[in-house]
């Protein structure tokens, strides 16, 4: 099974991912420092006041719980955009999920988050 922000029908990692190469999300980000910054594939780094959670897709193992994955189309305020992919549930990256937290208290503060933010919190809700 899988859910997603958007409306555009994907059943894989992959499709999503080509989804977001092609609306120019090409970098890939990763999580440093103890989840207070990522880093992109061009080594700019940034911190959670520094992005946007465009949009996200939640991916659920059929048969494995080790399967599922979410993916995060992320912007930049200085306009870069790419993805950050993790586990979620028990295997979830605990930087990622520090991360994708401070930027959602970053987003709770702000009236234009709201709705992703409420899709959102579910997730690492148990961490």
């Amino acid at each position: 099974m899988r859910t997603y922000h958007d409306n555009n029908q994907m059943n894989t990692l992959m499709e999503c991912m080509n989804n977001l190469v092609q609306r120019g999300y090409s970098s890939n980000f990763v999580v440093v420092d103890n989840g207070n910054a990522i880093k992109s594939d061009k080594d700019a780094y940034c911190n959670p006041t520094q992005v946007k959670i465009s949009s996200f897709y939640r991916f659920e193992g059929h048969s494995d719980p080790a399967d599922s994955s979410i993916l995060y189309a992320i912007e930049t305020k200085d306009g870069e955009k790419g993805f950050l992919t993790t586990a979620y549930g028990p295997y979830a990256d605990a930087e990622v999920a520090n991360f994708i937290r401070k930027v959602e208290d970053m987003c709770k503060r702000s009236a234009h988050c709201g709705t992703l933010w409420s899709k959102l919190k579910g997730i690492f809700h148990s961490f």
